[in-house]
Order: structure tokens, then sequence, then C-alpha cells
């Protein structure tokens, strides 16, 4: 079928069909991949990867590992950024994809530390580092996919199909491992924990990316190079070395743009990452050293009460599923909102929209012990944690939709994936590297109360907020004019 077009219009170099799914379908891969490993840090690695003897120091060191692919994520946004900006976007979110995919396939088929030593914890810290260095690539070209394809007036609009990713990825790999806790025979009360699960069933979800990443490759592929890189590729502005350009001319954006993320990531972390940990820890001490005793047993190790007490800080003792579900029905509102973001920020402007959402976000970290200690009536408890999830998802939803946008607006061009990928990426070392480390840091140092955490949020938010003050109104940026300067080949 050929297309059609009214006189004096011109026929979009990709229909918007494509350009939705295109930029749809590649982040949801990409952070299923990225979720799939966030719930094995907290429910599989500690146990089958860092055996230490220690829940605090195993739960650490597995988070340590997930926090190192945050630091290769800048060195994937330099690479993707460096060959997305001289030779276009369609390659480069194929490559970035593939990474991803086979990454993330392989972690499903490494040995344990039963099998191989503490080979097992350095292979897995290598693949997990190149999740980080095709992570650095894949979320700003799915960005300049969807808004270098936008119509007039729509870009927000079209920039929060990728960041949909996001909650739609959460849905899924953790749909995955439900599902698998619901098929796999396990004792009563044990959870995922289950001798299946740790034998084989945690590999299904890494294994199951592969069909995923087929899927969206097919997708890629049908993609044509937007208009707005063609112009670019025309007037001759394309850069030898887009790095050095971002740097030297567009510095002052690449630190408004990494701190103007940096709320939203500490954001999302916590409330994926920490909160999964925080609510399915152990809310008794006598309850988690039988736990632990059994478990230690079953090992052939030793256990000690008197040690274990003195490094045991409580949760909330939901149960694994129970707690999943919460953190699905809030992640339904993410997504809502991610959407609903887009249309407000088309409207009123994004930097107006994220002065007032992240302002939200502040009063939110300074709550934590109102929602997350545990009551009296266990059905209280829940109320509250179950608000809390939703009012946390609905903040970072109308945070993290705008993004797509507001990053690949600060930069021309000629320099855009690489200035919206670096930016994006260095944020994820201050805040998604740090975050659960931090996290579990001042949730132990506070003897199990939360409210150091959401300090903390406070804080980073708090830097975000003086970002968005002296950062520029991106709304009215024309990309057809705003191509770069320079001439092919220069710096």
């Amino acid at each position: 079928m050929t297309s059609t077009a009214l006189p004096g219009t011109a026929v979009p170099a990709n229909p918007r069909s494509r350009v939705i799914t295109a930029s749809l379908i590649g982040t949801t891969i990409e952070f299923y991949d990225f979720y799939v490993y966030a719930t094995a840090a907290v429910l599989v690695f500690p146990i089958l990867f860092f055996p230490t003897g220690n829940d605090t120091t195993a739960l650490l060191a597995s988070f340590a590992v997930f926090g190192a692919a945050m630091i290769a994520r800048p060195i994937g946004a330099v690479v993707f950024g460096h060959f997305g900006d001289r030779f276009g976007r369609k390659a480069t979110l194929v490559a970035s994809l593939l990474t991803m995919g086979i990454a993330t396939f392989l972690i499903g088929v490494l040995p344990t530390y039963d099998a191989i030593g503490w080979w097992a914890a350095l292979l897995l810290l290598i693949l997990r580092l190149t999740q980080g260095f095709a992570l650095g690539g894949e979320w700003s070209g799915a960005a300049l996919v969807a808004t270098e394809n936008a119509p007039a007036g729509k870009r927000a609009w079209y920039g929060t199909f990728p960041q949909l990713g996001a909650p739609l990825g959460f849905i899924i790999a953790n749909g995955v491992f439900l599902a698998i806790n619901w098929l796999l025979p396990h004792p009563e009360g044990a959870g995922q924990r289950s001798e299946a699960f740790l034998a084989w069933g945690w590999r299904v979800p890494f294994l199951f990316s592969a069909v995923m990443v087929i899927i969206g490759l097919w997708v890629r592929l049908r993609l044509v190079e937007s208009d707005t890189f063609v112009k670019a590729e025309e007037k001759g502005v394309i850069r030898r070395f887009p790095l050095g350009a971002v740097i030297r001319h567009h510095w002052k954006h690449l630190i408004l743009g990494t701190f103007i993320m940096l709320a939203t990531y500490v954001l999302f972390y916590l409330m994926t990452n920490f909160t999964l940990s925080y609510g399915t820890k152990a809310a008794d001490l006598s309850q988690a050293s039988a736990a632990a005793e059994a478990a230690a047993e079953a090992a052939g190790q030793p256990f000690d009460p008197t040690a274990f007490a003195a490094q045991f800080y409580p949760g909330l003792g939901f149960g694994y599923t129970d707690f999943v579900l919460m953190q699905i029905i809030g992640v339904v509102f993410f997504g809502i909102f991610t959407l609903l973001s887009g249309p407000i920020a088309d409207s009123i402007g994004r930097r107006r929209l994220l002065i007032w959402v992240t302002s939200g976000i502040i009063v939110f970290g300074l709550s934590f012990s109102l929602f997350l200690l545990p009551q009296a009536d266990p059905k209280f408890t829940g109320a509250l944690v179950q608000a809390f999830l939703i009012f946390g998802f609905v903040l970072m939803g109308t945070s993290f939709g705008p993004m797509g946008a507001v990053l690949p607006e600060l930069f021309p061009t000629n320099v855009r994936y690489s200035g919206s990928a670096i930016a994006y990426n260095v944020s994820s070392i201050l805040g998604a590297a740090l975050a659960p480390i931090v996290a579990v840091a001042l949730w132990a140092g506070a003897g199990g109360n939360p409210w150091l955490v959401g300090l903390y949020l406070s804080g980073m938010s708090v830097l975000t907020l003086i970002a968005l003050i002296l950062s520029p109104e991106t709304k009215d940026v024309d990309y057809d004019e705003d191509l770069g300067l320079g001439v092919t080949g220069s710096l």
C-alpha cells in the first residue's frame, strides 16, 4: 500500500505507528532485562553467587554488582552516542539492543558459586557491565527516534513512549517471576526461594529475553533515518568527534541535564529495588533467625545466632508475591502518569511541570516514616504501603515522562545523541548506582527505620530542583533549525 498525503504536506520518513512501536518496544526490552536482574539481585544472587554467610554483606555485594552496570552506562553513552551522531540512529539502536539481549541471555546460563567458585561472581559482573554498556546507548537513541519524528507541538507526547518501556518492562519482568513462582512447587511460605526456583527457575526470565529481542530487532530494522538527521548531514554539520564538540560547546547543558535527571533516578530505584528488599525482609528477629538457621543447616554451614542478631535489622515482613503485586499496582499508575505527563509538558512547558513534580518528590521523601513503618493492624500496614507505592509511582511517571523530550532538546542535532545519552547515564552513577547501596546502609544505620532513606531522596531532589531553576525552557526548540554548528569532519 502506498502512502498518501494532502497537497502541500510532507509524508513523514517513518509512520507514526512505526515510530511509537520502535521507540517503545526497544526500551521495554531493555528495562525488562534490567528489572529481571534487579529482582534476581534481591532473591537469587546473594544466595547463589555471593554466599558470604552474612545476609547484609551478601545483599550489599549483589547490589554492588547491580550498581556496577551504572558505571558502564556512561561508557556506552559515549560509544553509542558517537556512532549515533556520526552515522545515524537506526544502526546504533540495533547494536545496543543486540548487546543487551546477548548479555542477558548469557546470565541465564551462568554456572553458580557452587560450580566454579568466585569465578561465577566475576562472570556475572562482566555480563552486568555489558548490560550497562548497552543500556547507555539504548535510551537516548529511542528518545531521539520518538522526538525527531514527532509532529509539531507533540514532541513531549511522543517522548513519553520510550519512557513507557520502564513500567511495561517492570510489569512483564515481575509477571514472569510471579508465573514461575506459581508454577513451581515450593514449601508453604517459602515463596520464590524454593529448591526448584534456585536450581533452575530463576534462569527462565533471562533466557526468555531472547524472544523479545528478536521481536525488537524486526521492528527496528524497518526504521529509516529521521528527516532531522538527514538535514544535518546535508548541511554538513556532522561532527567527526561528537564527544569533543558536546563537552566544548555544551558542557553547561551536560551538567544541567545530569542533575535534572537525578531525582528521577533515585526515586526510580528506591521504588523498585529498595522497597522490594525492605518490604520482604522479616519484621521479627526470631522468625528471621529461625529461617536463617534452617537455610544454614540445609547448606551444611555453621550458624551463629548471636552474630546474626547483631547484624539483623527489620523490614515489613510481606511475602514476595504479595509485595510484588502491590508494586505492580503502583507501576500501573507509573505508566498512566508517564503518558499523561507528555500532553501536559507540551501545554505548559517541561520546566514548569518538572519544578512542581520535583517539589512533590521532596515532600514525599520526608514522609517515609509515615507510610513505611509497621502498624499494630497488618491490614493498615498494607494499606499505608500500597498508598506509598501509588504516590511514589505517580510522581515517578510524571517526572520520568517528560525526560524523553527534555534531555534531547538541550542539544542540537549533530551532538544530540551524545549529549542526551551522557547526561542521562552520568546521572545513573550519581542516582541509580549509589541509591540501592546508600539506601541499604541508611536502613541498617537507622536500625530498620527508613526515615534516613527518605531524607536521602529529598536531598537529591533539592539538587534537581536547583538544576531546573537554572535551566532554560526547551518547549519551543525547533529541531529543523537547531542542527548544530561546524562542518563535517571538524571537532
